[in-house]
């Protein structure tokens, strides 16, 4: 399995990503169709804030490759109740839901639990309620169902760096020890 993040990911790394079984990435897939391959198993497209909403103002937003591509979406954050999403929306998972629901493919919606649990082990590296990133959740997501002796996770192109909001220094403290552990390799974003 390969999980490909949105730092710039200089080195050619296609081949090595397209060879995965399983292929993960994140948004505008930063690199697909080129150093970073064009496989895509699952599209996780995060569904608050601004990006989900330029994004669905977009009438050629199913046309784009990344999107044609992806077998399966994941949307990392649960639905708000209407009333929680005033006065200024930003939970855009229903409009989103039936954005992609005529393409037929699978769309998987991750839990509060895991939200809870990511914060839990963020919690230690950060100061008040950490708000973990979609790269965090969705590898917290995989390594949690997947078996304890399966092969490492191939992590490429995550440079922990981005919206402020996000505590990027617990969460790679948390995929280094993941590494140590054997669960996942953590390929360094090169310069």
């Amino acid at each position: 399995m390969a999980i490909v993040g949105n730092a710039p990911e200089p080195r050619a790394t296609a081949s090595a990503i397209d060879e995965a079984a399983c292929v993960v990435r994140f948004n505008n897939a930063a690199g697909f169709g080129g150093r970073t391959g064009s496989r895509v198993t699952y599209l996780a497209l995060v569904n608050r804030g601004g990006q989900m909403r330029e994004w669905l103002e977009d009438e050629l937003f199913l046309d784009r490759p990344v999107i044609r591509a992806a077998e399966a979406f994941i949307l990392p954050f649960p639905m708000l109740a209407p009333e929680a999403n005033l006065p200024e929306p930003i939970c855009w998972t229903r409009a989103i839901l039936a954005r992609l629901r005529p393409t037929g493919r699978p769309i998987h919606i991750l839990p509060e639990s895991l939200h809870e649990r990511a914060r839990g082990l963020l919690a230690a590296g950060t100061s008040g309620r950490p708000n973990p990133s979609t790269g965090f959740l969705v590898t917290l997501a995989l390594l949690l169902d997947r078996p304890s002796d399966a092969d490492p996770i191939q992590a490429f192109g995550f440079g922990f760096d981005g919206w402020p909001g996000h505590p990027w220094a617990a969460e790679r403290a948390w995929f280094e020890r993941a590494e140590a552990a054997g669960r996942l390799r953590l390929h360094p974003v090169e310069g």
